[in-house]
């Protein structure tokens, strides 16, 4: 804050007519020579203004540097796993000051990093006031989305598996509320996209489609307050989070948007095990590309009937057949887990445009990847 001084003019004259004559009689005296009379100067006061120049300059070099310091972002050193820190994020805290707290807390390296990822997933005004504990450890993004949804609080434990569908979550909802949240009613609220694509634009692309797709996989804290709509902002700000660091350059690059990652990532998801997700990712990529850009997958038609579908079923003409309908489905068929994601951003390179899983009495699966029809019915037949 800068200081208000006491501003001084050049005489202490109370009026103008003495300060006429105090000027005029000083343009006098300079014309005199009185060197004769004037007492010899020190050089104590030389030396001490040249030290208190040094003091200064010194001063305000280290001050110069210590701002440039504070503004560069010194790293912390970050608490270490194993140890907590507490915080209180204020009511109206932005983004740097909650950034100040954790590197203080040296759960951030700097507030810089903070505030940069914060504005990376466009959650400036997300961040809740309240009270925060976290471990040495937790990742940028964690960190963020904790702050995002809000201060713990004791409540239920509500956790939602890869590969859940809506009716799924809403069912998982009702239980772990004992029916306080009904599946009907959290199933209304993520009945339409468009209702929260103003507070999380990644949802433009979906329309007015359910949220299928989005209510992200992950273990949840359920309060005696919490409603269906708390409860998917709450999903919606985690897959925000989540899929804030994918490249969807490839993607991109085989005529593929953001929401068509999802849709092939839910299919990628109900395919495949994680350890083949991005060689089954790859396999749907080259049947896209190809002159017969059919998935032909039976899990979507399983989404759209509710169970294994029947030969006739997966090739009817209906809107989730990928057998009767080339490209992608109108919406994902579940939410998949990250990994999947990440498998359909960046997929293994590969000629292959069949797979056959046989079971394994361990409960696994035996995969095999066929570039040829024919081969991929000797894989079936082996």
């Amino acid at each position: 804050m800068p200081s208000h001084r006491k501003q001084v003019t050049y005489s202490s004259r109370p009026n103008h007519a003495a300060r006429s004559a105090h000027a005029k009689g000083e343009r006098q005296f300079r014309t005199y020579d009185t060197s004769y009379i004037r007492p010899k100067r020190s050089k104590a006061p030389l030396v001490f203004a040249a030290v208190l120049a040094v003091v200064v300059v010194g001063g305000l070099a280290w001050g110069a540097l210590t701002l440039f310091n504070s503004c560069s972002g010194t790293p912390a050193e970050l608490l270490a796993e194993g140890e907590e820190a507490t915080i209180v994020v204020s009511e109206g805290s932005g983004a740097q000051a909650v950034g100040s707290d954790l590197q203080r807390a040296r759960l951030v390296g700097t507030v810089a990093e903070f505030t940069k990822r914060v504005t990376e997933l466009g959650m400036e005004s997300s961040l809740k006031p309240g009270t925060y504990t976290f471990a040495g450890g937790t990742s940028l993004d964690d960190i963020i989305a904790r702050l995002a949804a809000g201060p713990e609080a004791s409540g239920a434990s509500l956790t939602i598996p890869e590969g859940f569908t809506l009716a799924n979550t809403a069912a998982r909802v009702a239980e772990v509320t004992e029916g306080r949240i009904t599946a009907e009613d959290f199933a209304a609220a993520a009945s339409d996209a468009s209702v929260y694509a103003a507070d999380f634009p990644f949802l433009a692309e979906g329309g007015t489609h359910s949220l299928e797709g989005f209510l992200f996989p992950k273990t949840y804290t359920v309060t005696e307050g919490a409603t269906a709509d708390s409860l998917v902002r709450a999903m919606l700000t985690q897959y925000q989070s989540e899929v804030a660091g994918l490249d969807y350059s490839y993607a991109e690059s085989q005529g593929l948007t953001a929401y068509d990652v999802l849709k092939l990532a839910s299919i990628v998801e109900r395919e495949s095990d994680p350890e083949h997700f991005a060689t089954v990712a790859s396999v749907f990529y080259n049947r896209l590309a190809s002159d017969r850009p059919y998935l032909e997958s039976d899990a979507t038609t399983a989404y759209e009937v509710g169970r294994t579908p029947t030969a006739d079923e997966v090739h009817a003409d209906t809107p989730y057949s990928t057998y009767a309908n080339p490209g992608l489905p109108p919406t994902p068929i579940c939410a998949p887990s990250i990994e999947a994601l990440k498998a359909v951003c960046a997929p293994e390179q590969t000629d292959y445009l069949y797979f056959y899983t046989k079971p394994l009495e361990d409960g696994g699966a035996e995969y095999h990847f066929s570039v040829t029809y024919e081969e991929h019915q000797d894989a079936i037949n082996s």
